[in-house]
């Protein structure tokens, strides 16, 4: 059973209501929502504590924030991204821009 974790950035989003969980016979995927880079990196480390094994992060993170979220679950997760130099649910911006 593979327990992984997609986190997306929106400006409004608390992590601890935009949340859901899909089960699947092979898979458990839990969605979060967050605002800030820091929500993101201890959502993470949340996910990882619970027995996540794989992080996805949506294409407004940027290398900065895909850095950081990697760097706080210590390699406990393997961490990946959607790729977007420019994002279009970002005002054609790159997250590294707007989540500072």
């Amino acid at each position: 059973m593979l327990n992984a974790a997609f986190i997306f950035l929106a400006p409004e989003a608390d992590p601890s209501v935009h949340r859901s969980t899909i089960n699947t016979p092979e898979i458990n995927l839990t969605t979060i929502g967050v605002s800030t880079l820091e929500q993101a990196a201890a959502a993470a480390v949340e996910m990882v504590d619970k027995g996540c094994t794989a992080i996805e992060l949506c294409g407004g993170f940027g290398i900065r924030g895909t850095y950081m979220v990697d760097q706080a679950v210590h390699g406990r997760a393997r961490v990946g991204s959607v790729r977007f130099d420019i994002h279009p649910g970002l005002d054609n911006k790159s997250g590294d821009e707007i989540f500072k």
